[in-house]
């Protein structure tokens, strides 16, 4: 199936961002890899910062449904809290990663990316807040957990955790120290997170109950 001409050029961009960084991107390199005139390029994107924040777009996307399916995965698998979550955060960071792996600016990407798409950031760092807080309420409902906290605050704490292991490793780099850093924080967390569940009440009927001596029941 031929792509569109839109996934065209942001498939062209990103390979052209990932050779030369951002600073030396122009938008006649993006439209010669995509098979375009500059002219053609500019009828989608008017300028080299619109098609960067094009391209970041798609890879938070890319990002979000990479975690749905971690989680989705780890759920089927019968997966607890720990297991669904650490999937779909790492999934969703994978997915990121995997995006720009390889390039020789990866600091100047993710700088840019901050620069340039700021209000983007801002976007999915709450869409992916949204949805760690869904898949906690999701699955505490159906396993019956008992929380010491909120699914908000728990979330909150993992994001933190997330900027912990940024510090670690900028740039998320290596993947793999980065991500098991990570998924050490985040089980941590949700470990304490998770309480035992309260003793059921027993219920004792009139008809069950017996007199104490003394004439009390």
């Amino acid at each position: 199936m031929t792509p569109k001409p839109r996934d065209r050029i942001l498939d062209a961009a990103m390979a052209v961002f990932r050779r030369h960084g951002f600073r030396r991107s122009s938008i006649e390199q993006a439209a010669e890899a995509a098979g375009l005139t500059r002219q053609a390029l500019y009828h989608h994107f008017r300028s080299r910062e619109a098609l960067f924040r094009a391209v970041i777009e798609r890879v938070h996307e890319n990002a979000l449904a990479a975690g749905s399916a971690g989680a989705a995965t780890a759920d089927k698998a019968g997966g607890g809290l720990a297991d669904i979550l650490v999937s779909q955060i790492t999934a969703r960071l994978k997915q990121f990663i995997t995006s720009f792996d390889g390039s020789p600016h990866v600091d100047e990407l993710f700088s840019e990316h901050l620069l340039q798409a700021r209000d983007l950031y801002q976007k999915y760092a709450a869409l992916y807040a949204a949805q760690s807080v869904a898949t906690i309420e999701r699955v505490r409902r159906k396993q019956r957990l008992a929380l010491g906290m909120t699914p908000h605050e728990l979330s909150r704490c993992i994001e933190m955790a997330i900027n912990g292991a940024k510090s670690l490793h900028p740039g998320m780099q290596p993947a793999g120290a980065f991500l098991g850093d990570l998924t050490v924080m985040a089980r941590t967390l949700i470990a304490g997170a998770v309480t035992a569940k309260p003793a059921a009440r027993k219920i004792i009927s009139k008809k069950s109950a017996r007199k104490k001596p003394g004439g009390r029941l």
